[in-house]
């Protein structure tokens, strides 16, 4: 009797439920049936695999079989650089590539600072290269009534705050007292004599009520001139405070240099650019390293690259502003020759988009110290034709057309030989080390770790045709960019990507702004086509007084032939003004003549050579 009634307990008792359901779960019929399950679940997952692979593989070779039928070519190998013999190589002398190679993209592009600026890095500076400087004080601004009396004493301008007028006249004023400048290739402002020997204005502004600092500022800063973006800047190297109850100092910024101080502070550098400069007297350009595996191939340090291009570019604008244009040329032309160790030349390869884009930057670089050099009128003949014999060997489109095909066959390259494992280093080498709680709890790591051979497959089809879709962009037979393609394609690519899909998730992430990049060239070899004509152009001025009628004339004496605007392909637009200058502009990224106004981003308006000085 007691025992039936500790059997019912127990029946009733939630520890005694459990205890019956853990006796049945490890019994030898439970296990057999968990083993049951966990077979077909395993066969299951196995089939899924096994499908998913079989479809991917599948989708690939079909992918890949349609597009090299149509002549393009995916296959890596094809795009690795030629060996080249040492002493032809630029790479092999004496401490370029210690300068100059990071050592793999994943290194390249990791962000670490450059080391240039160190005291004993190559390329460094003189100590106090940086050290702040006191505002030069260009004017003193007094404030007083509209219907108020000028105050007694020497005044150089009065000014009504709400006139037009008066501001282009504050201008004028300001630029006198400032002399001839440049906006530095680091970013500073440069002006020509020393900074202590300028007289500053007297001012007095009349206005209704006090300005504020910044509403004055804005007043004083007035510039029509506009960047090579259409935008109109002013003049921000230009510092206004207050002074008493309503008086204000016009300074230039604490980071206002002259250009015989930044030549002597950057003196130091001279060496290694010489030792660059010989170094790139060699014909060829290949880094060693294993190129099988793209993502650990040799790439250029691109910091250095941007830093060294920033020097010798400020040396040459201060050149310019010293009167010195045959040493602002020896600068300068080393500034185009350093793109050599970019394109892979003359191995007949390309180099992928990121070596592309940083060529692309280093030629806006050299067509802005062209451009100043011709605005302050200090280019001589022989200049003006180097130069000339630079840019016409610079073409942008078909390296860049060719770059985006091997980024390409290179991101195909390395889906395909990637183990699973390394997928995470593969696109978040930039993150740090993560430890294994945070990576499994990241949708992103799942994904990579665990996702079917077959779906890289199937991004790797997903790549390619979004890719393939950007070199529409391209007419290279007619060196000509499409821009009416763009739109299109933004909208395919985003259709594309904008939905989380297995089969398009990698695809999504290695794809890059493929269309801002293009706009990026485009702009950019438009500036350089540009150049060679305003340099034609200023020789034509040098020899005859005046610039042409039409550019026909320059052709074979001042150009050996004239290029052709790269959107649209007709001849860039030129015409003289009434003011004995010249409006030389392509139609841009609209694709529409806009009569040589600027727009206020890239994609607006027409794109302008800015013109030069007046005689």
């Amino acid at each position: 009797m007691n025992e039936v009634q500790d059997s019912a307990k127990e029946r009733g008792h939630p520890l005694g439920t459990f205890a019956r359901f853990f006796r049945w779960l490890f019994s030898w019929r439970g296990m057999r049936r968990w083993l049951f399950m966990l077979a077909c679940l395993a066969t299951l997952t196995g089939l899924f695999y096994a499908v998913e692979n079989w479809r991917g593989k599948r989708a690939w070779e079909k992918c890949r079989g349609e597009l090299e039928a149509k002549g393009e070519v995916l296959d890596w190998n094809v795009y690795i650089p030629a060996p080249v013999p040492d002493e032809q190589n630029i790479f092999k002398a004496p401490k370029i590539a210690e300068w100059f190679v990071k050592g793999s993209m994943a290194a390249a592009v990791s962000g670490e600072p450059s080391k240039s600026r160190d005291t004993n890095a190559p390329f460094s500076l003189a100590p106090g290269w940086n050290t702040k400087r006191d505002p030069v004080l260009l004017a003193e601004v007094e404030i007083v009534p509209s219907n108020g009396s000028v105050p007694l004493g020497k005044v150089d301008a009065v000014l009504q705050f709400d006139d037009p007028a008066a501001r282009e006249q504050a201008a004028r004023l300001l630029d006198d007292i400032i002399g001839p400048r440049v906006d530095g290739a680091k970013g500073s402002v440069i002006v020509a004599g020393p900074l202590d020997q300028r007289k500053p204005a007297s001012l007095v502004v009349q206005a209704d009520t006090l300005p504020s600092v910044r509403a004055l500022t804005a007043f004083l800063s007035h510039s029509p001139e506009t960047n090579r973006a259409g935008v109109t800047r002013g003049r921000d190297y230009l510092q206004v405070t207050r002074l008493g109850s309503n008086g204000f100092h016009v300074s230039l910024m604490p980071s206002a240099d002259t250009a015989a101080n930044y030549l002597a502070l950057s003196q130091p550098a001279v060496p290694d650019l010489d030792l660059l400069r010989q170094a790139l007297q060699r014909p060829d350009a290949r880094m060693e390293g294993d190129y099988q595996r793209p993502f650990e191939r040799p790439m250029p340090n691109f910091v250095r690259l941007r830093d060294v291009a920033q020097i010798l570019s400020q040396r040459a604008q201060c050149c310019l502003l010293l009167g010195q244009s045959e040493a602002a040329w020896h600068e300068l032309a080393l500034v185009r020759e350093m793109c050599r160790m970019l394109e892979d030349k003359p191995t007949g390869n390309a180099p992928t988009l990121l070596p592309a884009m940083i060529d692309v930057a280093i030629t806006g670089l050299y067509t802005q110290v062209i451009e100043d050099g011709l605005r302050l009128q200090a280019w001589r003949e022989p200049e003006l034709a180097a130069m000339q014999k630079q840019l016409t060997a610079m073409n942008l489109l078909p390296l860049a057309g060719t770059a985006f095909k091997a980024e390409r066959a290179a991101s195909c390259r390395t889906f395909e030989i990637t183990p699973p494992a390394e997928y995470w280093k593969l696109f978040f080498f930039s993150r740090g080390q993560r430890g294994l709680w945070e990576k499994l709890k990241n949708p992103t790591f799942l994904f990579l770790r665990f996702a079917p051979r077959g779906w890289i497959y199937q991004n790797m089809c997903a790549l390619a045709l979004l890719d393939q879709h950007v070199t529409e962009l391209f007419d290279l037979p007619k060196n000509q960019i499409l821009p009416h393609k763009a739109d299109g394609i933004n909208n395919q690519i985003e259709t594309a990507c904008s939905h989380f899909t297995p089969y398009t998730f990698l695809a999504a992430v290695a794809t890059p702004n493929f269309v801002k990049a293009a706009r990026t060239l485009a702009r950019n070899q438009t500036l350089a086509n540009e150049a060679y004509i305003a340099c034609g152009l200023e020789r034509y001025r040098l020899a005859h007084g005046q610039y042409p009628e039409t550019l026909n004339a320059l052709v074979p004496q001042f150009a050996e032939k004239l290029p052709h605007d790269i959107v649209g392909g007709q001849p860039l637009k030129y015409h003289r003004s009434a003011d004995g200058q010249f409006v030389l502009y392509s139609v841009g990224w609209n694709e529409k003549d806009d009569g040589g106004v600027p727009g206020k981003t890239d994609t607006e308006g027409d794109w302008v050579w800015r013109p030069a000085a007046g005689p």
